[in-house]
């Protein structure tokens, strides 16, 4: 079944009704060769649409239903996946996926958000990616068994935002988060990450600490959600992509920022139309990135790292001499 189309995608729909149509009549050659001609023309709008989407088709693009999550990537990218549960203090979240692997026979350790499949109560299960402080604390508990036994860390980043509710208030979310920016920045191991769809605030940035930050094409990763952006600054959610214009949240606006590192293309159409190729793309950067930061000493990635972090948010400022006052010099 073809992955459900977005609102900015109705030209190929009807297309591709049209096709479908074509496709219950007796073929004939004639009739072949205009269903050939229609997917030429499918292929060819999908190629303009997806060279010029807004960033607010980014965002709907990186929140498709069907955008490939941590445990698909886990099944066509590590082998002997072995999963890790709890934090040790409170429970086991659902929403982050932490387990031991081998990626192309070298032992790593996976995290990841996991918002669920394509079933309502999987996406519960999984609370739509939404991560509770023991999801955090799980994930730290994870890396610093990685760091134990000199594992390399894979991180895949894909959540709306840390779960604001109530509980995950009293439980310390605030604290969990920060505790892992200040801790990945000092695990001697290699850090990659990957934002793969969506990375949404400080839920993001709490396992968005590494050496190389990997973006798939159409990813978004942004400190708010546009409609929160629009709420807050103008009290009009449905300013939404104005908001997410300004916010500036898509790969190639984060990589001229010196926010991430890469951008990983994506197949025609986004991840979710072809996730096995979609795989393949990313597998490609990924042992890259594995293989450069490998490669350095740990004194020497603790040291990039800390940099690299440190420079984000500079805006070029120039110092200027101060002039000497009045009746000096």
């Amino acid at each position: 079944m073809p992955p459900e189309l977005l609102e900015f995608e109705e030209p190929i729909g009807i297309l591709l009704k049209e096709i479908e149509a074509l496709g219950l009549l007796p073929q004939t050659p004639e009739r072949e060769q205009e269903i050939a001609e229609l997917r030429d023309r499918v292929g060819s709008i999908r190629r303009d649409l997806y060279a010029n989407l807004t960033p607010w088709q980014r965002v709907l693009v990186a929140r498709h239903p069907s955008r490939p999550n941590t445990l698909d990537y886990v099944a066509r990218l590590f082998t002997n996946f072995a999963e890790l549960h709890g934090d040790r203090l409170f429970a086991d979240d659902h929403a982050i996926v932490c387990g031991l692997a081998e990626h192309h026979g070298t032992p790593v350790l996976v995290v990841g958000h996991q918002k669920g499949g394509g079933d309502t109560k999987e996406k519960i299960f999984r609370n739509f990616g939404y991560a509770k402080p023991e999801g955090y604390r799980k994930a730290l508990r994870a890396m610093r068994l990685a760091e134990k036994f000199h594992r390399p860390i894979v991180v895949l980043v894909d959540t709306p935002a840390a779960y604001p509710g109530i509980e995950s208030e009293e439980r310390g979310v605030a604290e969990a988060i920060a505790l892992n920016l200040r801790e990945m920045a000092m695990l001697s191991v290699p850090i990659v990450v990957v934002v793969s769809g969506e990375g949404g605030s400080g839920g993001a940035l709490g396992l968005a600490i590494g050496d190389r930050i990997l973006m798939q094409e159409h990813a978004v990763y942004s400190v708010i959600p546009p409609e929160g952006c629009a709420a807050i600054l103008w009290r009009d959610a449905n300013r939404k992509m104005e908001a997410a214009a300004a916010l500036r949240i898509g790969a190639p606006d984060l990589r001229d920022l010196g926010v991430i590192d890469e951008i990983v293309p994506e197949p025609e159409g986004g991840a979710h139309a072809d996730p096995t190729a979609a795989a393949s793309l990313l597998d490609e950067a990924l042992t890259r990135a594995l293989e450069e930061v490998g490669r350095e000493s740990p004194d020497a990635r603790l040291d990039h790292r800390y940099n690299k972090f440190r420079r984000m948010g500079s805006v070029g400022l120039v110092e200027h001499d101060a002039e000497p006052a009045a009746g000096e010099g």
